[in-house]
């Protein structure tokens, strides 16, 4: 999902509130050194009464049980009771049926006539390009013996962005509409925006059991949010002269709506349906581990085998539907009220009645599913490339040393250290470093949220392998700061570089999360260092855009200023650019964070240990409880990472300071 950066508001030049910024200085200076002196005082007073260790077992409440009972209960019932025989039923069966219809949909049409049509699409909305592209790249599914796989996932997604958008239009309209429903939202969103993708499996496996039906449902939960947030925000953000003028000629609530309103706000739209398109693709294929099949199952199954091979060729189907589905959807926002000379009616007619024609053709000749004789097995040689990098790059490379080799090193002088010392500290010393952090940047609510959440997790009896996650994100984000804070600011600076690297940003933020977890295994096997690996190539893009954003939208006049008073590159960058581009920096903090803890949950799969392990081990083995108390805390600790790194503005101060 590309993340966005809002511009920085420009500040007031009236002199009267000359003074308000000294005031708000010295307001924020003396909140530091009132939480600087409470969280001292907190130290010696937590040293003296609570002691040390991990968190305590008798603050810790054991649900398994619970959990366990209330699992066989919904399992002995789904037949019996009302709720799943008049509510929960049906909707699992409309589900089941919806995705077998377009499935079939799909088979129907054959191999040609899915493929003319992808075609067909990407050019009335996008071009003659794309229209090549995504006809390329769904050879290139049938090419790589992935054809039926593709259909699965095609037509999982079909139905889960169907429900997306309609779910996430219907709550964006209520908001846009409602101050009441817009605050009462926002915090809902801002929560679900934050949870890692593997958190909203366990509730419908729950409910629905592992199949399809929970699989769509997990990913519509997954999707719904981001075109709400936008629809809300394009109807929000209508211009309020044209709402003037349409009052003022009589129109009513719902005239304004459909004839002022949804238009104005259709590019919010459009683009809402693209990031719900491209959330749900990556939650289709997480959900492979819940029974969803398709592509990810061939994933999901290649990687619990360590079968690379098999995992490419079903990642790059994956990879390239996320492509295809980016691009025409991004195209059709940017072209939104363009009139091409090539969308005359009658080219229309021809194109239908040509892929109509390929269609009727290939059930004709029974050449339905992609030939046999056109496929290619990139298995056998993958397989052959990982064991030459096993034999000649896992370790004993001069100099350099193998990958095997920096994987253990991370391991051994990052991660276990970085673990260690975490769950060393007093349960106490951490629950006041969450508060103080979310307290320096935040607000008292805030601070308050993150304390709860931390606390959450050790009453669920979680606290070590929370912990344990916990430092691989630090770690992660540490990495992925360094490396995308620093070619976010070297694409800022130059504009070659800057083009050179929107494509290769364009491709990574546009893969599923369960892709990234391939190329390092065949590059460093399995385990935590993998995972972590896998966090930074995922996070990596997101940071590096709105770095460079934030960087380039520094005030000209501010730099133009530091050049002429004879500032080196250096001094500009340092004590102009970089500070005055704090807010984006901020972001990118934030969007790092949340982004490197939901690759490394999934990590979990390629030997991450600790909750991404727990979260999985429940999924497959049935173990509800397990999985449950996992999900539970990683949502906890997204929340708790997600409050610690989000600056708020604090009104108290504004308030003061006027």
């Amino acid at each position: 999902m590309t993340a966005t950066v809002t511009p920085a508001r420009t500040r007031p030049t009236a002199a009267p509130d000359a003074g308000r910024p000294g005031v708000l200085r010295a307001l924020a200076r003396r909140r530091g050194l009132l939480i600087g002196a409470g969280a001292v005082l907190a130290l010696v007073l937590g040293a003296l009464s609570l002691g040390g260790g991990s968190w305590p077992a008798r603050l810790a409440v054991d649900v398994s049980g619970p959990l366990g009972r209330a699992g066989d209960w919904i399992i002995a019932n789904r037949d019996g009771h009302p709720l799943f025989l008049y509510f929960l039923g049906h909707v699992s069966n409309a589900v089941v049926v919806s995705v077998r219809a377009v499935y079939l949909l799909l088979l129907a049409l054959g191999w040609a006539g899915v493929t003319a049509a992808a075609g067909l699409v990407a050019w009335r909305v996008a071009g003659l390009r794309l229209a090549l592209t995504s006809v390329a790249a769904f050879g290139a599914c049938g090419l790589l013996g992935m054809w039926v796989p593709t259909m699965q996932t095609l037509a999982l997604m079909a139905v889960a962005v169907a429900a997306s958008v309609l779910l996430g239009g219907l709550l964006g309209l209520a908001a846009g509409l409602s101050d009441r429903m817009h605050r009462i939202l926002r915090p809902v969103l801002d929560t679900m925006q934050v949870l890692p993708a593997f958190a909203y499996l366990l509730p419908v496996v729950l409910v629905f059991g592992i199949g399809v039906p929970a699989a769509v449902l997990a990913t519509v939960v997954y999707a719904a949010p981001p075109m709400a947030r936008l629809t809300a925000l394009g109807l929000r953000g209508a211009d309020a002269g044209v709402m003037e003028a349409a009052a003022s000629l009589g129109a009513t609530g719902r005239q304004r709506l459909l004839t002022a309103r949804l238009p104005l706000a259709r590019k919010e739209l459009l683009l809402g349906v693209n990031q719900s398109i491209m959330m749900a693709l990556g939650m289709a294929v997480i959900a492979s581990v819940i029974g969803a099949g398709g592509l990810g199952d061939r994933v999901y199954q290649a990687l619990a085998s360590v079968d690379v091979g098999a995992a490419l060729g079903a990642g790059v189907p994956i990879v390239l539907l996320a492509v295809v589905l980016d691009r025409v959807t991004a195209a059709a926002g940017e072209r939104m009220g363009a009139a091409p000379a090539h969308r005359s009616r009658l080219g229309r007619a021809v194109a239908l009645v040509a892929t109509a024609a390929v269609a009727v053709a290939g059930r004709l000749t029974d050449r339905l599913a992609w030939p046999d004789a056109w496929t290619v097995d990139i298995a056998e040689p993958v397989n052959g490339a990982v064991d030459w990098m096993t034999a000649h790059l896992y370790s004993g490379v001069p100099l350099v040393g193998g990958t095997a080799d920096w994987a253990e090193r991370f391991t051994t002088w990052v991660l276990n250290p970085l673990r260690d010392g975490l769950q060393a500290l007093p349960w106490w010393t951490v629950l006041l470093t969450v508060g103080v952090l979310a307290l320096l940047i935040g607000t008292w609510r805030t601070a308050a949220t993150a304390v709860l959440a931390m606390a959450a997790i050790g009453v669920l009896g979680v606290w070590d392998p929370a912990l344990d996650t916990l430092s691989q994100v630090l770690a992660a984000v540490a990495v992925t700061l360094l490396l995308g804070v620093a070619l976010g600011v070297a694409a800022a600076r130059s504009t070659r570089l800057g083009r050179a690297l929107r494509p290769v940003l364009d491709i990574f933020q546009t893969m599923p999360q369960f892709v990234y977890l391939i190329p390092v295994v065949a590059l460093f096997g399995v385990g935590r260092a993998p995972a972590v690996a896998a966090a930074v190539v995922y996070a990596l893009p997101a940071v590096v855009r709105i770095t460079a954003q934030g960087v380039r939208a520094v005030d000209p006049a501010a730099m133009e200023s530091a050049r002429s008073l004879g500032a080196t590159g250096r001094q500009q960058l340092f004590q102009v650019q970089l500070p005055l581009a704090r807010p984006a920096l901020l972001l990118a903090v934030n969007q790092g964070v949340v982004l490197v803890l939901a690759v490394v949950v999934i990590g979990g799969l390629v030997g991450g240990g600790a909750l991404g392990y727990d979260a999985v081990f429940g999924l497959a083995q049935g173990d509800l409880a397990t999985g449950l108390v996992a999900g539970a805390a990683i949502v906890c600790l997204g929340l708790m990472l997600d409050r610690v790194t989000q600056p708020t503005e604090r009104r108290d101060l504004a308030g003061k300071g006027a």
